[in-house]
């Protein structure tokens, strides 16, 4: 009998250090964060809001359509800025002031069936992919047609063919940015069409890939492509890779002193954040905190070293450079050297996207929660 307890002892023993291992295997140390919700918010699970770094968040989504709660919310359907939360879904259109204390949410209904939205400097941009755009002027409630010449002019410029121009005579538009000093930029299919005078007459920029996202940091110009990371020096008249051997661009944002972004890594097969600090002009790998770490050369061979990790989104908050992710929310003090994880334990999801407005980070569900 007690040999046979101790051949019990002797096969559980391998299996309760494998269990220990695993618990330990992530590098990444996990901080207690504070949820409220306001009592009349229900069971909608939607936007979070932080106002203290990521350390506490109040659940804001009482007010916004249930269904976004199944369908998610595409990262071109909402943007941020210092006036707060800005989302187009259904036939409304919502805003979310950053420190709204009651009614999170102001819905007026919108005019059309542009899905897209984007800021601008002197309102709001709505678009959909056959570029067809409205904007609003900041003070105004109406929106009114913008660049109703691009389409004709785009179409002469670049006389490259492809699904959308054989079908529709039309060009296919991704993305919508103004630089502070007014120059519009238009994403496409391996195209930018700039505008240095309103959009009464605009250029063609060729580029590779689809223009995804933009930002501008000290008249530097960076552009998230299909193809990579690209920057300009020349107010977008010529752009040059920067990264662009691990894959497709994510995202690029401004950061203090630079920018960052967010690159597929072929090797890893994940998502990688890169950090540069001097306008744009080098780059380190920041993503190294957050990769899975298995701590044993036994279970490396046993398990995937690296199992997938999306990272979605990233964005400076005061001090703090945080990150959104297929496993939850990230945040770092030392410019992505180091990485703590910012729980929302009691959200079931498959992860968030943050936008910054100021000092306040929103965190929305991702698609499934």
């Amino acid at each position: 009998m007690k040999n046979a307890k101790m051949k019990k002892l002797f096969v559980l023993a391998p299996a309760v250090i494998l269990v220990l291992l695993l618990l330990n295997s992530f590098m990444v140390k996990e901080k207690e964060t504070k949820i409220t919700s306001d009592d009349k918010s229900g069971p909608l699970n939607i936007v979070f809001r932080s106002a203290d770094g990521g350390q506490t968040w109040q659940n804001i989504s009482k007010g916004l359509p249930e269904h976004l709660q199944k369908e998610g919310i595409s990262n071109h359907n909402v943007f941020a800025n210092e006036r707060g939360l800005y989302l187009r879904a259904g036939n409304g259109f919502y805003h979310s002031e950053p420190y709204s204390a009651t009614t999170f949410w102001e819905k007026e209904t919108f005019p059309g069936n542009q899905r897209e939205i984007a800021p601008g400097n002197n309102g709001i941009f709505a678009y959909n992919f056959r570029g067809q755009f409205l904007q609003k002027t900041n003070g105004s409630s109406d929106w009114s047609p913008r660049y109703t010449n691009f389409q004709k002019q785009a179409i002469q410029l670049n006389k490259t063919a492809d699904w959308m121009s054989k079908n529709y005579n039309e060009k296919q538009v991704s993305s919508v940015f103004e630089t502070t000093g007014g120059t519009v930029f238009i994403g496409s299919n391996n195209a930018l069409y700039r505008s240095a005078n309103h959009g009464k007459t605009w250029q063609y920029v060729h580029v590779s890939g689809w223009i995804l996202k933009m930002a501008e940091a000290n008249g530097v110009l960076m552009a998230a492509s299909t193809q990579g990371i690209l920057r300009s020096t020349d107010n977008g008249q010529t752009w040059a890779s920067v990264i662009g051997e691990s894959g497709a661009g994510v995202t690029v944002e401004r950061i203090d002193g630079g920018f960052a972004a967010i690159a597929y890594n072929t090797i890893t097969h994940t998502n990688t954040i890169y950090i540069s600090q001097d306008s744009g002009k080098t780059w380190s790998d920041a993503g190294e905190g957050l990769q899975f770490s298995t701590g044993s050369p036994l279970l490396k061979q046993l398990f995937d070293p690296q199992p997938s990790l999306y990272i979605s989104s990233i964005e400076q908050v005061g001090k703090y450079l945080m990150c959104g992710s297929s496993a939850g929310i990230f945040r770092s003090v030392d410019m992505g050297k180091t990485w703590e994880k910012l729980p929302l334990s009691s959200i079931e999801n498959k992860g968030f996207s943050l936008y910054a407005a100021g000092n306040v980070i929103y965190a929305i569900s991702n698609k499934g929660c």
